[in-house]
């Protein structure tokens, strides 16, 4: 097994994180572009951010700051992304029953 330095292994954690925590920022720019988030599945991402938010908690538990930084700066964009999930499914079922 390979050995790493703590520095290393905290930039391999940094890295990580930018790479998963970036990962839905260009679906949330694509949701408030469109103002749709049909596609995004409440039940799943409503899971996603919980799950999030526990990792969020570990890292706190365990003193890691890149979990700390990375799951704080996903739960945001999480959150967003539910918010708009639900403000867009909300007009949308009301232009359906005016419409």
């Amino acid at each position: 097994m390979m050995q790493l330095s703590p520095h290393s292994v905290e930039l391999v954690g940094f890295v990580a994180a930018a790479l998963t925590t970036s990962a839905f920022v260009p679906q949330l720019r694509r949701i408030v572009q469109l103002k749709s988030a049909r596609e995004i599945s409440l039940g799943t991402f409503s899971m996603y951010t919980v799950g999030v938010m526990l990792w969020f908690v570990y890292g706190a538990s365990l003193h890691s700051v890149p979990m700390i930084v990375s799951n704080s700066l996903g739960l945001a964009v999480s959150i967003a992304i539910l918010y708009f999930k639900v403000k867009y499914d909300r007009r949308g079922a009301k232009k359906e029953l005016l419409g």
